[in-house]
């Protein structure tokens, strides 16, 4: 991707997508590498809507947030199996390292 307008379009599109997806069923209260799921998530996606909110600016407050949650999630997707809802997890990391990177 190379124009903001396709990097806009395309986090748009992922955030939508994670908005109307459920948290993986069984999940609630689940570590891996002793990263908490429920909070990882709700702390990626807290970072994207403010940025949404915000006319595609993220503070240096939450983007340091986002850039430790980011390496956090890294650590956690190899960890992921079949019932933990890898997709789910694989669109939030792609949502999250696209935000990460249209603010470089």
């Amino acid at each position: 991707m190379s124009s903001t307008n396709e990097v806009e379009d395309a986090v748009a599109q992922l955030w939508q997508e994670y908005a109307g997806a459920p948290f993986p069923a069984g999940l609630a209260g689940a570590e891996r590498a002793g990263i908490d799921l429920v909070l990882l998530d709700a702390d990626i996606a807290g970072c994207v809507s403010s940025r949404q909110n915000n006319g595609g600016f993220l503070d240096a407050g939450r983007r340091r947030i986002l850039d430790a949650r980011i390496a956090d999630l890294e650590r956690v997707l190899p960890l992921l199996g079949g019932a933990d809802g890898a997709p789910y997890w694989q669109r939030l990391y792609r949502l999250a390292r696209l935000v990460a990177d249209a603010g470089e």
